[in-house]
């Protein structure tokens, strides 16, 4: 175990120590004095409205985000579960903007959501709605942005959850149809409890990625319209490399780590109602 040890004390380990004692500097990530300030870096973002504003922003999008990959993550793994013709084709294209480079997924929605020559506005007015400026737009700009997520994350969900879907034992569909049980209730008592461990794994999994998102919010909005999509991670960026406020910008991955921690716990919590071993 040493040599994996050693990687993660090298390139984690000490790296958060580091980044701890840095919030508690001044440092401008270009001088090489600083001074220490103790808690002031914690003490101004959490009496800053904006901190708040940008917090709220970034939950929205983990719920907005998280649960929607999931539910059509599983509808699409219930419906190519079954044998269907072509059904290895459809689960390529699928899971294609997955391994497909966030930037590049990125780029091609922004000509997607152009809200003078984009396909999606010329959808919406060829049934008669109006045209919307999605990335122009604070009210739309979030939508925008999760829908974007979104379509990328599916197709990995999706294949998680026909892994499991293959490895729930046929025998408990058949007894459950034979004791009368409809589809939805062998749905609700058979399918759901035996692949509760994935989806508490992919549950994690999804809720971390999200909180982490960047790729995403720096091709489309850059954080805008009017700090609409601005998340911690984004404010992290903007404090480090643009306002070059180190000591501030490692408070607020510290305070992400921390709210991603609470968050793991508590679904590890809610996990032990929920989920069949």
């Amino acid at each position: 175990m040493l040599p994996a040890l050693i990687l993660l004390l090298v390139f984690w380990f000490i790296p958060m120590i580091v980044s701890l004692f840095i919030s508690f500097t001044d440092w401008d990530y270009i001088s090489p004095t600083f001074s220490l300030v103790g808690l002031e870096n914690y003490s101004s973002l959490l009496t800053d409205k904006e901190f708040y504003k940008v917090l709220v922003n970034t939950l929205v999008f983990a719920v907005f985000t998280v649960l929607p990959t999931m539910a059509i993550g599983l509808a699409l793994a219930l419906t190519l579960n079954k044998k269907i013709a072509g059904s290895t084709f459809y689960k390529a294209i699928i899971f294609s903007p997955w391994v497909t480079p966030m930037v590049a997924v990125s780029i091609v929605w922004s000509w997607i959501f152009q809200p003078e020559v984009g396909i999606l506005n010329f959808l919406l007015s060829s049934v008669g709605l109006p045209k919307i400026d999605w990335l122009g737009s604070s009210t739309w700009a979030m939508p925008a942005v999760i829908m974007v997520t979104v379509w990328k994350g599916i197709g990995w969900v999706m294949i998680f959850y026909l892994e499991a879907l293959q490895r729930v034992p046929a025998d408990l569909y058949e007894s459950a149809a034979i004791d009368g049980a409809a589809k939805w209730r062998r749905f609700r008592y058979v399918t759901l409890p035996m692949i509760s461990p994935t989806t508490f794994f992919l549950l994690i999994i999804t809720t971390i990625d999200a909180l982490q998102a960047y790729d995403q919010i720096q091709v489309l909005t850059q954080g805008g319209p009017a700090g609409s999509t601005r998340t911690l991670l984004y404010m992290y960026y903007q404090l480090a490399f643009e306002q070059f406020n180190m000591g501030q910008a490692t408070a607020v991955s510290t305070l992400l780590v921390l709210i991603t921690a609470l968050l793991s716990v508590i679904q590890f919590w809610a996990s032990k109602r929920w989920v069949h071993y």
